[in-house]
């Protein structure tokens, strides 16, 4: 079980930075999707992955599954979530400012991207 859920951590990290190095911005935002499903995946592996056990210590119980990664994992659950929201916003702003997905606008003289030249004026 152990080596399953490694490699699904692998394979999800490998697609995520893949994703997240390609110069459009929407497979970028899938690809940090992607990095934070391997991030949570990794937190839940680190409470040492049990079947049927309780949460807590009881009288009669052979042992324990830990509940901090699963706290963690809700947690993080929550905050990629936001951020997911929060990049979707930023590149549909971007797109309807440029009218572009590309992640690599061209740049005027002045360096700034997305506005043209002013030294014609």
């Amino acid at each position: 079980m152990e080596f399953l859920i490694a490699s699904g951590i692998a394979v999800l990290t490998a697609t995520g930075i893949y994703l997240a190095l390609l110069r459009q911005t929407f497979p970028v935002i899938i690809g940090l999707a992607f990095l934070t499903y391997a991030v949570n995946l990794f937190l839940f592996a680190m409470g040492r992955l049990t079947v049927d056990r309780p949460p807590i210590i009881a009288t009669g119980s052979p042992g324990y599954a830990d509940p901090l990664p699963q706290a963690l994992v809700l947690t993080a659950i929550v905050i990629s979530f936001g951020m997911t929201a929060l990049i979707v916003v930023l590149a549909l702003r971007g797109f309807l400012e440029t009218g572009s997905d590309a992640g690599n606008a061209e740049r005027g003289e002045d360096g700034i991207p997305g506005v043209p030249d002013r030294s014609h004026r």
